[in-house]
Protein backbone atom coordinates (compact mmCIF):
# COMPACT_ATOMS: atom_id res chain seq x y z
CA UNK A 1 0.00 0.00 0.00
CA UNK A 2 1.04 3.64 -0.40
CA UNK A 3 1.42 5.67 2.79
CA UNK A 4 3.07 8.90 3.86
CA UNK A 5 6.24 8.23 5.85
CA UNK A 6 8.77 10.31 7.73
CA UNK A 7 12.40 9.12 7.73
CA UNK A 8 13.94 12.18 9.42
CA UNK A 9 12.55 15.01 11.51
CA UNK A 10 11.85 18.42 10.00
CA UNK A 11 9.14 20.50 8.38
CA UNK A 12 6.27 18.31 7.08
CA UNK A 13 6.56 19.43 3.46
CA UNK A 14 10.24 18.52 3.50
CA UNK A 15 10.26 15.20 5.35
CA UNK A 16 6.96 13.50 4.41
CA UNK A 17 7.28 11.04 1.51
CA UNK A 18 4.52 9.02 -0.18
CA UNK A 19 5.90 5.53 -0.69
CA UNK A 20 5.11 1.85 -0.83
CA UNK A 21 5.02 0.07 2.52
CA UNK A 22 3.54 -3.04 4.06
CA UNK A 23 0.05 -3.05 5.51
CA UNK A 24 0.35 -3.01 9.33
CA UNK A 25 -0.52 -6.23 11.16
CA UNK A 26 -2.68 -6.02 14.30
CA UNK A 27 -1.14 -7.10 17.58
CA UNK A 28 -2.88 -8.39 20.70
CA UNK A 29 -6.04 -6.38 21.39
CA UNK A 30 -5.77 -4.52 18.09
CA UNK A 31 -7.86 -4.55 14.91
CA UNK A 32 -7.22 -3.55 11.32
CA UNK A 33 -9.16 -0.47 10.17
CA UNK A 34 -9.63 0.78 6.62
CA UNK A 35 -9.19 4.56 6.55
CA UNK A 36 -12.22 6.45 5.23
CA UNK A 37 -10.97 9.91 6.24
CA UNK A 38 -7.93 11.17 8.18
CA UNK A 39 -8.15 14.47 10.02
CA UNK A 40 -4.96 16.53 10.21
CA UNK A 41 -4.01 17.83 13.64
CA UNK A 42 -1.25 20.16 14.84
CA UNK A 43 0.35 17.16 16.62
CA UNK A 44 0.97 15.66 13.16
CA UNK A 45 3.24 18.62 12.43
CA UNK A 46 4.93 18.23 15.82
CA UNK A 47 5.47 14.53 15.12
CA UNK A 48 7.21 15.42 11.86
CA UNK A 49 9.39 17.94 13.70
CA UNK A 50 10.20 15.49 16.50
CA UNK A 51 8.64 17.86 19.03
CA UNK A 52 5.59 15.87 20.16
CA UNK A 53 5.40 14.23 23.59
CA UNK A 54 5.19 10.88 21.79
CA UNK A 55 8.17 10.14 19.53
CA UNK A 56 7.54 7.08 17.35
CA UNK A 57 10.54 5.32 15.85
CA UNK A 58 11.62 6.40 12.39
CA UNK A 59 10.26 5.85 9.82
CA UNK A 60 6.66 6.47 10.83
CA UNK A 61 3.36 7.52 9.25
CA UNK A 62 1.66 10.66 10.65
CA UNK A 63 -2.08 10.87 11.27
CA UNK A 64 -3.41 10.70 14.82
CA UNK A 65 -7.16 10.39 14.19
CA UNK A 66 -9.36 8.80 11.54
CA UNK A 67 -12.83 7.71 10.64
CA UNK A 68 -12.59 4.16 9.34
CA UNK A 69 -14.26 0.83 8.80
CA UNK A 70 -13.39 -2.40 10.59
CA UNK A 71 -13.31 -5.74 8.82
CA UNK A 72 -16.77 -6.56 10.18
CA UNK A 73 -18.21 -3.35 8.66
CA UNK A 74 -18.36 -1.17 11.76
CA UNK A 75 -17.83 2.56 11.05
CA UNK A 76 -15.59 3.90 13.81
CA UNK A 77 -13.45 6.72 15.11
CA UNK A 78 -9.94 5.62 15.99
CA UNK A 79 -6.56 6.92 17.08
CA UNK A 80 -4.13 4.76 15.09
CA UNK A 81 -1.33 2.97 16.88
CA UNK A 82 1.88 4.76 15.91
CA UNK A 83 4.19 4.35 14.05
CA UNK A 84 1.38 3.37 11.64
CA UNK A 85 -0.61 6.62 11.50
CA UNK A 86 -3.71 7.52 9.55
CA UNK A 87 -2.21 8.99 6.36
CA UNK A 88 -2.43 5.54 4.82
CA UNK A 89 -5.12 3.21 3.43
CA UNK A 90 -5.07 0.97 6.54
CA UNK A 91 -4.13 1.35 10.20
CA UNK A 92 -4.22 -0.75 13.34
CA UNK A 93 -5.93 0.51 16.48
CA UNK A 94 -6.72 -0.71 19.97
CA UNK A 95 -10.09 -2.39 19.77
CA UNK A 96 -11.14 -1.26 23.26
CA UNK A 97 -10.67 2.41 22.30
CA UNK A 98 -12.80 2.37 19.13
CA UNK A 99 -15.81 4.69 19.14
CA UNK A 100 -18.84 4.46 16.87
CA UNK A 101 -18.89 7.17 14.20
CA UNK A 102 -22.01 9.36 14.53
CA UNK A 103 -24.61 8.70 11.85
CA UNK A 104 -25.32 12.44 11.62
CA UNK A 105 -21.81 13.20 10.27
CA UNK A 106 -20.10 12.17 7.05
CA UNK A 107 -16.69 10.49 7.13
CA UNK A 108 -14.67 13.73 7.06
CA UNK A 109 -16.79 15.38 9.74
CA UNK A 110 -16.70 12.28 11.91
CA UNK A 111 -12.90 12.07 11.66
CA UNK A 112 -12.74 15.60 13.08
CA UNK A 113 -15.10 14.95 16.00
CA UNK A 114 -12.62 12.95 18.03
CA UNK A 115 -9.53 14.56 19.59
CA UNK A 116 -10.40 18.26 19.18
CA UNK A 117 -13.94 17.93 20.51
CA UNK A 118 -12.96 15.54 23.28
CA UNK A 119 -10.26 17.99 24.32
CA UNK A 120 -12.76 20.84 24.23
CA UNK A 121 -15.38 18.97 26.23
CA UNK A 122 -12.94 17.81 28.92
CA UNK A 123 -11.33 21.24 29.08
CA UNK A 124 -14.53 23.21 29.38
CA UNK A 125 -16.66 20.83 31.42
CA UNK A 126 -14.38 18.49 33.37
CA UNK A 127 -11.55 20.93 34.12
CA UNK A 128 -13.05 24.45 34.00
CA UNK A 129 -16.65 23.54 34.97
CA UNK A 130 -18.04 26.08 32.52
CA UNK A 131 -21.52 27.28 33.46
CA UNK A 132 -24.32 28.76 31.38
CA UNK A 133 -24.12 32.54 31.37
CA UNK A 134 -20.36 32.68 31.89
CA UNK A 135 -17.99 34.33 29.41
CA UNK A 136 -15.59 32.05 27.55
CA UNK A 137 -12.52 33.42 25.76
CA UNK A 138 -11.18 31.11 23.02
CA UNK A 139 -7.82 31.68 21.36
CA UNK A 140 -7.28 30.56 17.75
CA UNK A 141 -11.07 30.45 17.50
CA UNK A 142 -11.08 29.79 13.75
CA UNK A 143 -8.69 26.82 13.98
CA UNK A 144 -9.49 23.17 14.44
CA UNK A 145 -9.19 23.06 18.24
CA UNK A 146 -10.57 26.56 18.78
CA UNK A 147 -13.61 26.12 16.52
CA UNK A 148 -14.61 23.03 18.50
CA UNK A 149 -14.34 24.99 21.77
CA UNK A 150 -16.46 27.82 20.35
CA UNK A 151 -19.25 25.43 19.40
CA UNK A 152 -19.09 23.57 22.70
CA UNK A 153 -19.12 26.85 24.62
CA UNK A 154 -22.22 28.04 22.78
CA UNK A 155 -23.88 24.66 23.32
CA UNK A 156 -23.22 25.08 27.06
CA UNK A 157 -24.94 28.46 27.13
CA UNK A 158 -21.80 30.57 27.46
CA UNK A 159 -21.08 33.95 25.89
CA UNK A 160 -18.10 33.29 23.62
CA UNK A 161 -15.30 35.69 22.68
CA UNK A 162 -13.09 34.43 19.86
CA UNK A 163 -9.54 35.64 19.23
CA UNK A 164 -8.15 35.19 15.72
CA UNK A 165 -5.34 36.43 13.51
CA UNK A 166 -6.61 38.16 10.39
CA UNK A 167 -9.82 39.36 8.76
CA UNK A 168 -10.66 36.09 7.00
CA UNK A 169 -10.35 34.12 10.21
CA UNK A 170 -12.50 36.74 11.93
CA UNK A 171 -15.28 36.01 9.42
CA UNK A 172 -14.97 32.29 10.17
CA UNK A 173 -15.17 32.85 13.93
CA UNK A 174 -18.22 35.06 13.55
CA UNK A 175 -19.94 32.42 11.42
CA UNK A 176 -19.24 29.86 14.14
CA UNK A 177 -21.34 31.92 16.54
CA UNK A 178 -18.83 33.99 18.54
CA UNK A 179 -20.56 36.84 20.34
CA UNK A 180 -17.45 38.96 19.94
CA UNK A 181 -14.49 38.43 17.60
CA UNK A 182 -11.12 40.07 18.33
CA UNK A 183 -8.45 40.27 15.64
CA UNK A 184 -5.23 40.12 17.61
CA UNK A 185 -3.35 41.71 14.71
CA UNK A 186 -5.30 44.96 14.85
CA UNK A 187 -7.02 45.05 18.25
CA UNK A 188 -5.99 45.13 21.91
CA UNK A 189 -7.23 41.81 23.35
CA UNK A 190 -7.18 42.94 26.99
CA UNK A 191 -9.01 46.21 26.36
CA UNK A 192 -11.61 44.55 24.10
CA UNK A 193 -12.41 41.81 26.63
CA UNK A 194 -12.70 44.25 29.50
CA UNK A 195 -14.95 46.59 27.52
CA UNK A 196 -17.20 43.76 26.35
CA UNK A 197 -17.56 42.32 29.87
CA UNK A 198 -18.02 45.63 31.63
CA UNK A 199 -14.65 45.30 33.31
CA UNK A 200 -15.29 41.84 34.76
CA UNK A 201 -13.15 39.84 32.35
CA UNK A 202 -13.47 36.29 31.01
CA UNK A 203 -14.61 33.55 33.38
CA UNK A 204 -12.92 30.80 31.37
CA UNK A 205 -10.01 31.03 28.91
CA UNK A 206 -9.35 28.20 26.45
CA UNK A 207 -5.74 28.50 25.31
CA UNK A 208 -4.17 26.18 22.71
CA UNK A 209 -1.63 28.87 21.78
CA UNK A 210 0.49 29.81 24.80
CA UNK A 211 3.05 32.60 24.61
CA UNK A 212 1.55 36.06 24.26
CA UNK A 213 -2.00 34.65 24.21
CA UNK A 214 -1.56 33.33 27.75
CA UNK A 215 0.10 36.55 28.95
CA UNK A 216 -2.81 38.66 27.73
CA UNK A 217 -5.43 36.23 29.01
CA UNK A 218 -4.40 36.56 32.64
CA UNK A 219 -4.63 40.34 32.31
CA UNK A 220 -8.33 40.08 31.50
CA UNK A 221 -9.37 37.08 33.61
CA UNK A 222 -12.35 37.43 35.92
CA UNK A 223 -12.45 36.87 39.67
CA UNK A 224 -12.33 33.08 40.18
CA UNK A 225 -11.58 32.67 36.48
CA UNK A 226 -10.06 29.52 35.02
CA UNK A 227 -7.39 29.31 32.31
CA UNK A 228 -7.33 25.95 30.51
CA UNK A 229 -3.89 25.29 29.02
CA UNK A 230 -4.38 23.01 26.00
CA UNK A 231 -1.21 23.48 23.96
CA UNK A 232 1.49 25.79 22.69
CA UNK A 233 0.86 26.39 19.00
CA UNK A 234 2.85 29.64 19.24
CA UNK A 235 5.95 27.62 20.07
CA UNK A 236 6.40 29.48 23.36
CA UNK A 237 5.58 27.80 26.67
CA UNK A 238 4.50 30.45 29.19
CA UNK A 239 5.93 30.66 32.70
CA UNK A 240 2.97 31.47 34.97
CA UNK A 241 3.55 34.04 37.71
CA UNK A 242 1.93 32.30 40.66
CA UNK A 243 1.92 35.49 42.70
CA UNK A 244 -0.30 36.98 39.98
CA UNK A 245 -2.67 34.00 40.18
CA UNK A 246 -2.81 34.48 43.95
CA UNK A 247 -3.51 38.22 43.83
CA UNK A 248 -6.20 37.94 41.13
CA UNK A 249 -7.66 34.69 42.48
CA UNK A 250 -7.70 32.64 39.26
CA UNK A 251 -6.77 29.05 38.44
CA UNK A 252 -4.46 27.64 35.77
CA UNK A 253 -5.62 24.20 34.63
CA UNK A 254 -3.61 21.81 32.50
CA UNK A 255 -5.30 19.41 30.09
CA UNK A 256 -3.70 16.35 28.48
CA UNK A 257 -6.66 14.56 26.93
CA UNK A 258 -4.68 11.45 26.03
CA UNK A 259 -4.25 10.58 29.71
CA UNK A 260 -7.97 9.90 30.01
CA UNK A 261 -7.60 6.96 27.61
CA UNK A 262 -5.43 5.22 30.19
CA UNK A 263 -6.59 6.79 33.48
CA UNK A 264 -10.35 6.94 32.87
CA UNK A 265 -11.42 5.35 29.55
CA UNK A 266 -15.07 5.29 30.64
CA UNK A 267 -15.01 9.09 30.80
CA UNK A 268 -13.89 9.15 27.15
CA UNK A 269 -16.81 6.92 26.15
CA UNK A 270 -19.24 9.05 28.17
CA UNK A 271 -17.91 12.18 26.49
CA UNK A 272 -18.32 10.60 23.04
CA UNK A 273 -21.91 9.76 23.83
CA UNK A 274 -22.55 13.42 24.70
CA UNK A 275 -20.75 14.64 21.58
CA UNK A 276 -22.79 12.24 19.44
CA UNK A 277 -25.98 13.64 20.97
CA UNK A 278 -24.92 17.24 20.35
CA UNK A 279 -23.99 16.41 16.75
CA UNK A 280 -27.35 14.72 16.15
CA UNK A 281 -29.11 17.82 17.49
CA UNK A 282 -27.04 20.10 15.25
CA UNK A 283 -25.48 21.92 18.21
CA UNK A 284 -21.97 21.02 17.02
CA UNK A 285 -20.63 20.25 13.55
CA UNK A 286 -16.92 20.06 12.72
CA UNK A 287 -15.80 22.89 10.45
CA UNK A 288 -14.17 21.19 7.45
CA UNK A 289 -12.40 23.84 5.41
CA UNK A 290 -10.71 21.47 2.98
CA UNK A 291 -11.08 17.88 1.82
CA UNK A 292 -7.86 16.92 0.06
CA UNK A 293 -6.62 13.87 -1.80
CA UNK A 294 -3.96 11.62 -0.35
CA UNK A 295 -1.22 13.01 -2.59
CA UNK A 296 -1.86 16.50 -1.17
CA UNK A 297 -1.42 15.46 2.47
CA UNK A 298 2.12 16.76 3.03
CA UNK A 299 1.21 20.25 1.83
CA UNK A 300 -1.92 20.15 4.00
CA UNK A 301 0.05 19.20 7.14
CA UNK A 302 2.41 22.08 6.39
CA UNK A 303 -0.49 24.54 6.20
CA UNK A 304 -1.66 23.39 9.62
CA UNK A 305 1.91 23.69 10.92
CA UNK A 306 2.14 27.25 9.58
CA UNK A 307 -1.19 28.26 11.11
CA UNK A 308 -2.67 29.39 7.78
CA UNK A 309 -5.62 26.97 7.77
CA UNK A 310 -9.06 27.42 9.28
CA UNK A 311 -11.17 24.67 10.79
CA UNK A 312 -10.05 21.19 9.80
CA UNK A 313 -8.28 19.80 6.75
CA UNK A 314 -9.25 16.19 6.11
CA UNK A 315 -7.41 13.76 3.84
CA UNK A 316 -9.60 11.39 1.87
CA UNK A 317 -8.35 8.14 0.32
CA UNK A 318 -7.59 7.98 -3.40
CA UNK A 319 -10.78 7.91 -5.46
CA UNK A 320 -13.05 9.16 -2.66
CA UNK A 321 -15.65 11.82 -3.42
CA UNK A 322 -14.52 15.32 -2.33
Amino acid sequence: MQAWRVHRNGEPSEVMRLEETDRPVPGDGQVSVEVLAANINFPDALLCRGQYQVRPPLPFTPGVEICGRTEDGRRVLATPALPHGGLAPYVVADEAALLDAPDSLDDAEAAALHIGYQTGWFGLHRRARLRAGETLLVHAAAGGVGSAAVQLGKAAGATVIGVVGGAEKAKTAAALGCDLVIDRRTEDIVAAVKEFTGGRGADVVYDPVGGDAYAKSVKCIAFEGRVVVVGFASGTIPTPALNHALVKNYSVLGLHWGLYNTKDPQAVRDCHRELTRLAAEGAIKPLISERVAMDEAAAAVQRVADGTSTGRIVVLPSGAAR
